[in-house]
């Protein structure tokens, strides 16, 4: 499955960095963030995160406005580009896992769904919000 994720990576590096996927990712699947909230996510310092997010604002895939609620925080968005840009990752991730699975039989298919099932499960705590391993918005 890493794999599987890693190529999905490749595959629009020549567009963005891994840490600016992760920012992409985590929007996607939570929503408007602050720089606050992508430095404690991605476990760096707020001025790595407003570097990455400044990157991403140049580039078109998210907007910096001022947070209706709170001025003193920056609300970051994704744009269209952004969007798109994720959702090409997220299909294939889907289109590469899709193709391993149809290579294994049903009864294999099931036993490795339940097995991941049970690992999930024995791993617990919470999931990454920042997206690096989903395969849709909440998968």
């Amino acid at each position: 499955m890493l794999r599987v994720a890693a190529r999905s990576v490749m595959a629009v590096e020549d567009r963005v960095s891994t840490p600016q996927l992760r920012v992409l990712m985590l929007i996607e699947t939570s929503g408007p963030q602050s720089l606050t909230d992508v430095a404690a996510e991605l476990a760096v310092h707020p001025s790595n995160a407003t570097r990455t997010c400044d990157k991403l604002v140049r580039s078109g895939y998210i907007t910096r406005a001022e947070d209706p609620e709170d001025r003193r925080y920056a609300r970051l968005e994704l744009t269209e580009a952004g969007r798109e840009l994720v959702e090409h990752v997220l299909r294939e991730r889907r289109l590469a896992m899709a193709a391993v699975f149809s290579a294994l039989s049903e009864s294999d298919q099931s036993a490795v769904a339940r097995a991941l099932r049970i690992f999930a499960e024995a791993a617990g705590g919470p999931p990454s919000l920042d997206g690096r391993f989903t395969f849709g918005p909440h998968i």
